[in-house]
This record gives structure tokens, C-alpha cells and sequence, in this order.
């Protein structure tokens, strides 16, 4: 059955049918990939943009140039360029394939096959596809029976996904908030738990920035607390703990009833030991500004 990205506001966006034109999508070089498609398809709003496409990623850059289109190489070692179409940034990368990985980066070489492409994703879910022309989604792994089931799963081997980046453990716990409707896949649970300890080869920066995401999504709780139980936090975060998911918890529940809006700063602020000292310490382990620093040393205080 052909499945259509239904039609919204984000695909008329100033500038975007020239950015399209510009790499060819008519000419099947450009497809819409990931978030865009996977919120697409919940009727979600979009904010962020990925377009994957078959040109090399010098030639997309000179496309936009003859185009009179802002081009940034963001990530042009890695095949991405960031064109910019009325201030609103958009990700084009080269179709990839994995060489090798180390769990924290990998060596790829560039690809003409879709599949392939998919393939080196995370979840089902992200591995989707749209034609910007005539809608239609490719979907190689069972993404879209996965979405409509809010079932999240690991494309192929949980093991051999996490093992190539090891922040897909945090990001797994993020989309199973989010997207899962808590869900959980035992395989792939077990997987997080066997590489947990992996964990602590990443840069905090990088544990920080998935952490607040999940504290920033509307029901964080029920992941916390697998992540809690399996240990999965365990090597970059033992702080956080059963107490501190319950305060949490409470957090969120004034929040519901103020109407206040959510912040994953003062989430994470319920989430750790009501003491000053030792939030400051773990600011700095996860290297957070100094105004966000301050900002949990004042909730504690």
C-alpha cells in the first residue's frame, strides 16, 4: 500500500520549492528523511528539515551557489551542507554507508542506494523517506507500521546499532518518551543494559544535551525509571535515582496544574539530590554553562 506525507504548512515554506529544484528532486535526487517525515506522518508540527539526496555533497554546494542560495559546509566531511532559505536551516546530506565506527564516530563512504542509506539509522522510524514531489514515503524497515503502533525498535541488531554510536542507548530512552508509548522492546532494553558502561566514552556535552532533550519531552517519568532500574545511568550519572524520578514526577504534575510551561533545567534540578554542592559538581561533569550551572545551585539551595 503506498503511504503519502500528508500535505502542511512547513512544505510551503519561502524558498523551499527552489531549494528542491536546485537538487533535482523531480529528477529522484532529493527525498525529504527522518524527523520531518516521522512527524509528518503524526501530523505533528516540523521544525527541523533533513533532505538526504544522491549528489555529492560538493555538488550540492555549487547547486545552491548557481541558485543564489545560502550554503554552509556544516559537516561537509561527512557529506552534509546546511542550506539556508529564508533564515530557516536546511540539512542536506549525501546518502552514506558505514566503512567502520568506534561508537563514537564512524568512517563512511557515500552511496546512490537508498536502502543503504537507511540502513546505517537508528530506529524504524527514522529510516523514512518522502518524495517532495509526489509524497510518496519509502519506508525499508517497517517504519511506518512501527509508528502507527508507537513501537520503537532498533533497525536490525540492537547490539550492532548501539555498538557503531554508543549515544543511541540515550536516544533510544528519548524517542521511547516521545514516540513509544513506553512500549518497551525487551531485546533492545537488554541491549542498552549490556553497553551501558559505553557510555562513559562519550563527551558529557553529548550526555547532556540527550538528557535534556528527555527531560524536555511532555512524560519523561516512565523512561527514567527503566533507565533508573537498568542501571543504564548508572556510569555517568549515579546520582539519579528511584526518589529523584518520584520528585520529578511531582515536578511535573504542578507543572500540568500552573500551566507552566516545561523546562528540562528545572526538571533535571528535581531529578538530582536536593543538595547544592553536589548539583554544582555534576553541572560541571556534564559541562553546563555557567548560567545553567547556576541556575540548579539556586533550585536547591
Amino acid at each position: 500500500m503506498t503511504v503519502l506525507l500528508p500535505d502542511a504548512e512547513w512544505r510551503h515554506r519561502p524558498g523551499l520549492d527552489d531549494l528542491l529544484l536546485a537538487l533535482d528532486a523531480a529528477g529522484g535526487k532529493a527525498r525529504f528523511v527522518g524527523g520531518a517525515v516521522r512527524d509528518g506522518l503524526l501530523g505533528l508540527p516540523v521544525n527541523d528539515l533533513d533532505i538526504a539526496t544522491t549528489l555529492d555533497p560538493h555538488d550540492v554546494a555549487d547547486r545552491l551557489k548557481t541558485a543564489g542560495i545560502k550554503a554552509v559546509p556544516t559537516g561537509i566531511e561527512h557529506g552534509t551542507i546546511t542550506a539556508v532559505i529564508a533564515g530557516w536551516p536546511v540539512e542536506i546530506t549525501t546518502l552514506r554507508r558505514d566503512v567502520s565506527t568506534d561508537g563514537r564516530r564512524a568512517t563512511i563512504a557515500y552511496t546512490d542506494d537508498w536502502r543503504e542509506d537507511a540502513a546505517r539509522r537508528d530506529f524504524t522510524i527514522n529510516a523514512l523517506y518522502a518524495d517532495p514531489i509526489t509524497r510518496e514515503v519509502s519506508d525499508y524497515f517497517g517504519g511506518v507500521a512501527d509508528l502507527e503502533a508507537r513501537r520503537l525498535r532498533f533497525i536490525g541488531d540492537a547490539s550492532a546499532r548501539i555498538a557503531e554510536d554508543h549515544l543511541r542507548i540515550l536516544r533510544y530512552f528519548r524517542f521511547l518518551a516521545r514516540y513509544g508509548d513506553d512500549e518497551l522492546d525487551g531485546i533492545a532494553y537488554d541491549a542498552c543494559r549490556a553497553a551501558s558502561n559505553s557510555l562513559m566514552a562519550l563527551s558529557r556535552e553529548r550526555i547532556a544535551d540527550e538528557l535534556l532533550k528527555l527531560l524536555g519531552s511532555a512524560g519523561p517519568v516512565h523512561a527514567l525509571e527503566l533507565m533508573v532500574d537498568g542501571g543504564i545511568l548508572a556510569p555517568v550519572l549515579p546520582e539519579i535515582d528511584r526518589t529523584g524520578v518520584a520528585r520529578l514526577g511531582v515536578l511535573i504534575a504542578r507543572e500540568a496544574e500552573t500551566g507552566a510551561a516545561p523546562s528540562a533545567l528545572r526538571r533535571l534540578a528535581a531529578l538530582l539530590p536536593p543538595d547544592k554542592a553536589r548539583a554544582e559538581l555534576i553541572g560541571a561533569r556534564l559541562k553546563l554553562s555557567n548560567k545553567a550551572r547556576k541556575r540548579l545551585v539556586v533550585a536547591l539551595e
